[in-house]
């Protein structure tokens, strides 16, 4: 059996898990800490440190990581809910040396959406599927008849003078304790927006509140049928392991 170990670090928690690479189950009990406190780059990396050594006890596992912001050429070219210190930072060297091994960082959103393209929920659609995290922020992934076209970053889409996930996004939601029907009218304006410019086939939704999505998704008026991630939160993970596993 093919494994290996995946890592999503958030905004708010820093999670992971061993994970199959045919199927996309977990193989061990998820690992979740709080993400400290500011979010900086060697506070991270300890965290990513024990969740690791928690689940590789002997070392030796191939690790994918996937982080909330832009990442090219294995370095974090923006910072959304995280520290400014990620802005152009080399992240694959940096983190390769925290825990002595080769790792693979991958936007957050764009490792979901490889979990969803190739076992979940976007397997074997045709055309343009766009996938969304609702946590924090708002995370996007574009996957044309399957491959991943990435760092898309729709929370940042203007809506109403200001980035779309500081109103749309599960933590506005939270913060502003909006009821579901108040926060679908925030989704179908987002959502709406979004079909205007890329006129989808069909929205992937993932993140937390993804698991509650028979509360919502009844409320969002959009022309796009909206389904939910097979893998919900774990979607990171996996994609993260799926994207580590093509090394082995």
């Amino acid at each position: 059996m093919k494994q290996a170990i995946g890592i999503d670090i958030g905004g708010t928690g820093i999670k992971g898990a061993r994970v199959d690479l045919a199927t996309g189950a977990l193989l061990s009990d998820r690992i979740k800490i709080p993400t400290p406190a500011g979010a900086h780059p060697a506070d991270v990396f300890n965290v990513v440190e024990t969740i690791v050594n928690r689940l590789t006890p002997t070392g030796g596992e191939s690790i994918g990581v996937c982080f909330p912001a832009v990442v090219t050429h294995g370095r974090t070219r923006s910072a959304s809910n995280v520290s400014n210190d990620w802005i152009d930072f080399p992240a694959n060297e940096e983190l390769t040396k925290a825990l002595g091994q080769p790792i693979q960082m991958v936007n957050d959103a764009d490792a979901a959406g490889v979990a969803e393209a190739r076992l979940g929920a976007a397997n074997g659609v045709a055309g343009l599927v766009i996938l969304t995290t609702l946590g924090t922020g708002i995370g996007s992934a574009f996957l044309m008849d399957g491959v991943l076209v990435p760092n898309s970053e729709l929370g940042l889409l203007e809506m109403e003078g200001q980035w779309a996930e500081r109103s749309a996004s599960n933590s506005a939601k939270e913060r502003e304790n909006l009821s579901f029907e108040a926060w679908s009218q925030r989704l179908t304006k987002f959502y709406r927006h979004v079909e205007d410019l890329f006129s989808p086939e069909l929205f992937v939704i993932g993140g937390g509140i993804s698991a509650s999505h028979e509360e919502f998704f009844p409320l969002v008026d959009a022309r796009t049928p909206l389904i939910p991630a097979r893998f919900l939160n774990n979607a990171g993970i996996i994609g993260s392991a799926l994207l580590a596993g093509e090394q082995i």
